[in-house]
């Protein structure tokens, strides 16, 4: 099969963006690398059916950006890299297909990592890590670290508590109504938890079978998907696609919290700062969404549970401190959390500078 790969020219501050593709194998791929500051690019690979090429390409450039700011907040010491895959998860996926995109991963000598995100799951990356070592998330092996949603979600979980106290006093999630956007593997592992802690779940999906579990086992409340902002809720944890809040929604947003599971939330920047000026706290996803990345690092890394249990405990201490910051400075949380970014890219490369000199 022959395998095509297509150097574009990427935005100002990325490193690279490659298209490949495999038409006899069905591959149409994006693999972009914004950054390799802190260690090789880490991030998983999307599986979606984009309206187009274009479309593709914008939303690798964005999650590839974030997953920067992810690992670096997370002090991973890896860089910041993301994958889309063109198509019907359910429909167009093949084995063909998957090792056609390990082959793309392996062309880039290690310099980026994948692993699974939506449409994709473990049992694809056995089949991408047949072609290629850089493919993360399995299960099994020695280091094998296997799905990463479980520990997104316990982060996810444990930032909410702390969001909680921030906001309401208190992290006793009893009677508290959280509505959460997205039932797939993160989005139930995090509605089992609220569940279990006392929470009034309202869960909103295009998924039936999904609303049908959360209905049947969780006693949720069923929200239709265009009634979200319209919902009374103390606390919204949106973990589906990203994008949803706008100026518009926010506006409507009955929440007064924020914290999910998805990724670039924020339609734009300045979002944070209308929740702000409505006195609704939002918990950057990149800090919070951190548990699925921080397994994957234990993988790629070699290291023992230890790793993991250290990291996953610092996810909400960054939170609680970014929490503290924004109070002290009057800053948003995503002003506070990009410039603490922005610190750690500045000292790692005057660290390897000073290393080299």
């Amino acid at each position: 099969m022959s395998l095509i790969l297509t150097e574009e020219t990427p935005p100002a501050g990325y490193e690279r963006l490659i298209f490949a593709e495999d038409p006899e194998a069905g591959l149409a791929a994006y693999i972009c690398l914004h950054s390799t500051v802190c260690g090789p690019a880490a991030g998983g690979c999307r599986m979606w059916n984009y309206d187009s090429r274009e479309a593709a390409r914008t939303d690798v450039l964005r999650l590839a950006k974030g997953m920067t700011a992810k690992n670096a907040v997370a002090g991973l010491d890896l860089g910041g890299g993301k994958s889309v895959i063109i198509g019907n998860a359910k429909s167009d996926k093949s084995e063909a297909l998957l090792r056609a995109f390990g082959r793309a991963v392996h062309s880039l000598k290690g310099s980026y990592y994948t692993a699974e995100d939506v449409g994709i799951s473990p049992a694809d990356m056995q089949i991408v890590a047949e072609e290629t070592p850089y493919a993360v998330g399995l299960d099994g092996g020695d280091h094998g670290s296997g799905d990463p949603s479980p520990f997104t979600a316990e982060g996810v979980f444990q930032c909410l508590k702390v969001g909680a106290d921030e906001v309401f006093g208190s992290d006793d999630l009893t009677g508290r109504r959280v509505l959460v956007q997205g039932l797939g593997h993160v989005g139930m592992s995090l509605a089992e938890k609220l569940h279990a802690a006392g929470a009034k779940l309202i869960a909103s999906d295009i998924n039936e079978a999904a609303l049908d579990r959360a209905q049947r086992d969780l006693d949720a409340e069923i929200c239709a998907t265009d009634a979200v902002f319209e919902t009374e809720m103390d606390i919204f944890a949106p973990c589906a696609l990203g994008g949803i809040l706008t100026s518009e929604t926010a506006a409507k947003l009955t929440a007064k919290l924020v914290c999910g599971a998805a990724n670039n939330q924020l339609a734009e920047t300045s979002v944070a700062e209308d929740l702000r000026a409505r006195g609704i706290r939002y918990l950057p996803d990149y800090v919070v969404n951190a548990g699925g990345i921080i397994s994957v690092a234990s993988e790629i890394h070699k290291t023992g549970e230890s790793y993991r249990t250290a990291r996953m405990a610092s996810v909400a201490a960054r939170i609680r401190e970014i929490l503290d910051l924004s109070n002290t400075t009057g800053k948003s949380t995503t002003e506070v959390a990009d410039n603490l970014v922005e610190v750690i890219l500045d000292q790692t490369k005057a660290a390897y500078q000073e290393m080299i000199a």
